[in-house]
Parts: structure tokens; C-alpha cells; sequence
């Protein structure tokens, strides 16, 4: 079989309104995320695989993330195989992160990768 390359951008590549999905836990997601971003953590993506194709059923481009793009790679490979626009954000929130993007915590601490 023949794949092709998965799609995936630079974090610094990700434009500010555009549809963020983590798929990481909660745990993860508390301490720092892309505000605006669809929190759908891979371990529930079956289950609520319906609020990511609602997200994007006019077309929107879902840049998927994780920590360092492992997990957002699947999810990536299969929002593809399903004929969703999605790109895996290449070295996750620890890249997000690094380019100096903002981020947000719950309960208004300092976000940071968890």
C-alpha cells in the first residue's frame, strides 16, 4: 500500500481564528491550551466524533494537536481517511509553545505544557 505524507504545519503556521482540535486529556488541556480550541481528547474521540464533524461541516480546516504530534497524527490519519480537512500541527503544544503562540489554563494560572 501506498500512503501518503500526512498533512501537518508549523505551529507558527496556524492562523489565530483557526479551528484548534486537542486531543489531549484533561489533565493536559487544564494546564494550557489554544483558547477557542475544540477539546476532544483522543481516549473519547469515538464517542464524540460528532462535535469534531459539526465543527467542520462548512469546510473548516481542523489544525489537530496534541503534545508533540504522536496522538494529533492519528486523529489526523483518520479525520483524513473520513474526507475532513484536518492537518496534524507538527511538534504539538511543546512546538505551540516554543513560537510564542498564547495559551490559556483553567482556574486563571499560568498556562504551560503539561
Amino acid at each position: 500500500m501506498n500512503f501518503a505524507p500526512l498533512p501537518s504545519v508549523d505551529a507558527a503556521a496556524v492562523p489565530s481564528d483557526g479551528l484548534v482540535l486537542d486531543v489531549r486529556e484533561a489533565d493536559e488541556w487544564a494546564a494550557g491550551h489554544v483558547e477557542g480550541a475544540l477539546h476532544v481528547p483522543m481516549s473519547d474521540f469515538a464517542a464524540r466524533f460528532g462535535e469534531v464533524t459539526e465543527a467542520v461541516a462548512d469546510g473548516r480546516r481542523a489544525f489537530v494537536m496534541c503534545r508533540v504530534g504522536g496522538r494529533s497524527a492519528q486523529v489526523t490519519q483518520y479525520l483524513v481517511g473520513q474526507g475532513i480537512d484536518a492537518v496534524n500541527v507538527s511538534g504539538g503544544m511543546l512546538a505551540w509553545d516554543g513560537a510564542g503562540r498564547p495559551m490559556v489554563a483553567e482556574n486563571d494560572t499560568p498556562a504551560f505544557v503539561l
